[in-house]
């Protein structure tokens, strides 16, 4: 499966973004789709992930009541809603999607994960 990010920007602390990632090639409905972000000088971290099913959605507590993933199947699309951003959510955000469907165990470990988007970089100024 083939993911694209986009929608990030420059925005000032409060503001808001919505990210998407847009998926291709393959039947997009049963895969659990998680993001990540990599701020310089960091490790990739996790932000947040969604199942197959939207039944389950799980955040890191730095972005927990911020932050809300979702996603629209017929559109083989998945957002993140970034609200309330503060200058420490600067960095390039990743979607990325396991080799296998139907994954929800331990979704905010990125070895789960196969395929990876390119990137989409969120610049929060102060």
């Amino acid at each position: 499966v083939q993911l694209q990010a986009s929608g990030g920007g420059l925005v000032q602390a409060g503001g808001s973004l919505r990210l998407s990632c847009a998926a291709s090639g393959r039947y997009f409905g049963g895969y659990t789709i998680g993001w990540f972000r990599q701020a310089p000088g960091k490790e990739r971290e996790f932000v947040a992930a969604i199942t197959w099913d939207s039944k389950r959605t799980y955040y890191a507590d730095s972005v927990k009541d911020r932050f809300a993933v979702s996603r629209d199947n017929a559109k083989n699309t998945v957002f993140l809603q970034l609200n309330s951003l503060k200058p420490e959510d600067t960095a390039v955000y990743y979607c990325a999607a396991p080799a296998e469907e139907y994954v929800y165990g331990e979704v905010w470990k990125s070895n789960v994960y196969e395929y990876w988007g390119q990137g989409t970089q969120v610049t929060v100024s102060s």
